[in-house]
């Protein structure tokens, strides 16, 4: 009885709590639920080139997306043709075309968005076809093999008003979007010290690693790209110590650790510890703190809540390989782009940015092949801030 005078009015005559706005899983249910039309409803006919690793994250997202129709798949290796048809019951409207007879969906007026996720180095020729024939374009990186081809795709788009997205996907990741709005908010106060830690698995390919650009190139923009768009400054020098402890890797002339040390113009040290192979899952992590506090982005797990009391006692493991930990980023970025498609967004990843990143991993390349820190110069108009 001594708590009966806590005792409430009828639930039912309240109002119910909202959901969190970070249950960004339970929005996207209520979008599906409510059907809540985004745009004017009409389909974006789309086509996409390269089934690989991450052609198929986005393949399958995009063929269960009611916005989209898939129109065209160009794979170059024919032999998976009938497979893909088999495995995501392909109907018989999706044309397949290798890359010889691409001119097709560039020609075809249906298709207004193309997804690059090819090879590296059909990038550049894909990104301004479909530019030059008026596509809007989502290119996994890079856009392009240097900095000036990638600064002639940006410009060329900005000439035509059609976007054309660079994939850096942990800027849609919750965890880390969040870090970035608190740190704009002020809750740690100055950065004094930003660090990511970004650790692979499964090991990659020895064949893609060589056609890879290198780690600084190929992963460590990632990294670099998620400190720039935190704290919307660019790092003026930078030093890097690098190994390569897999003899394999040596051979080919690449690292496969690395630590990298920004200093930034407001005085942020910014730190990216990496290496190419972990076997304890994909670790990523992202630590930033202030004299008002520290935001931590801890690995996650595909199993939580699950605690184990047994002899056999073991931790949950952290996700496995990118696919799994980014997954809901991959659904988020591809939902961004088809709503700038659509004309209701405005592209997240600034195209100065993306030529900043290319600029910063070549600074970290010198600066590990020669041991010495390099400087890195910056022009008003390089800026977006």
């Amino acid at each position: 009885m001594a708590t009966l005078k806590f005792k409430d009015s009828s639930l039912y005559k309240q109002e119910n709590t909202a959901a969190p706005i970070e249950d960004y899983v339970y929005s996207r249910h209520v979008e599906d639920f409510e059907m809540q039309l985004k745009g004017n409803n009409n389909l974006i006919g789309i086509a996409v080139f390269g089934i690989g690793r991450a052609g198929t994250i986005h393949l399958t997202y995009l063929l269960r997306n009611p916005r989209v129709k898939v129109l065209y798949i160009v794979e170059q290796d024919k032999n998976k043709w009938n497979s893909i048809k088999s495995y995501w019951n392909v109907n018989d409207e999706v044309k397949f075309l290798d890359f010889d007879h691409a001119d097709e969906v560039y020609k075809d007026k249906n298709v207004r968005a193309v997804i690059v996720t090819s090879p590296t180095k059909t990038h550049e020729d894909i990104v301004t076809k479909a530019l030059d024939h008026d596509k809007a374009v989502f290119c996994e990186k890079p856009i392009a093999e240097n900095i000036e081809k990638t600064r002639k795709c940006f410009e060329k788009a900005k000439q035509i008003g059609q976007p054309l997205l660079t994939a850096f996907n942990r800027r849609f990741d919750a965890a880390f979007s969040s870090v970035k709005e608190r740190v704009g908010k002020g809750d740690v106060g100055h950065v004094n010290v930003i660090k990511t830690t970004s650790r692979d698995s499964p090991l990659p390919g020895i064949e893609y690693l060589k056609v890879s650009g290198g780690i600084f190139h190929d992963s460590a923009v990632h990294n670099i790209d998620t400190l720039i768009w935190i704290l919307r400054e660019y790092p003026i020098k930078v030093s890097v110590a690098a190994s390569a402890n897999i003899p394999e890797i040596a051979e080919i002339g690449d690292f496969d650790t690395i630590v990298i040390l920004f200093t930034f113009p407001s005085g942020t040290l910014g730190i990216i510890d990496m290496c190419r192979y972990s076997n304890y899952g994909y670790d990523q992590r992202l630590e930033v703190f202030g004299f008002k506090g520290m935001l931590k982005v801890e690995n996650q797990q595909p199993l939580q809540g699950v605690e184990s009391r047994s002899e056999n006692n073991r931790v949950c493991p952290i996700y496995y390989s990118f696919a799994s930990r980014f997954q809901n980023s991959y659904v988020n970025e591809m939902d961004h782009f088809l709503n700038v498609v659509d004309g209701q967004e405005k592209l997240k990843v600034d195209y100065q940015d993306v030529l900043a990143v290319s600029k910063i991993a070549s600074a970290c390349e010198e600066a590990a092949k020669t041991g010495k820190i390099v400087e890195i110069h910056w022009d008003s108009k390089d800026l977006p801030f």
